[in-house]
């Protein structure tokens, strides 16, 4: 089984351990208090759960495809964007390299829904 896909972080047991505090922060997001909470004090909330200096530089900056490297899963990286209002067609477009508007066109001429957000 290969693990180097060009351009493809693989998650896997070792990326899981590196991005456990990053995940179990996200997965708190399920509850409306603790986005609140996230909201109104970031660093305070990203310290709680330990997250490493790279992770806290991602959160801060709403760079998923750098939370991804540093060990977070799509699935709860999710509702991390949803306390900014991304969705995944903003996801595909950090991931592209692309505009959002870009990515659109690009998921249209391939004749794929836009849904999904």
């Amino acid at each position: 089984m290969t693990t180097d896909i060009p351009g493809t972080t693989i998650f896997d047991g070792r990326m899981a351990m590196k991005g456990y505090g990053l995940n179990k922060m996200c997965y708190s997001f399920n509850r409306a208090e603790n986005r609140q909470a996230y909201l109104d004090d970031p660093e305070a909330y990203m310290a709680k759960y330990g997250l490493t200096d790279a992770q806290k530089q991602a959160c801060r900056e709403r760079d998923v495809l750098a939370m991804i490297r540093e060990g977070g899963n799509i699935y709860y990286l999710a509702k991390f964007a949803g306390l900014y209002g991304l969705n995944m067609q903003d996801i595909g477009a950090q991931q592209t390299g692309v505009t959002v508007e870009e990515f659109k066109a690009r998921l249209l001429a391939a004749g794929r829904p836009l849904g999904g957000h």
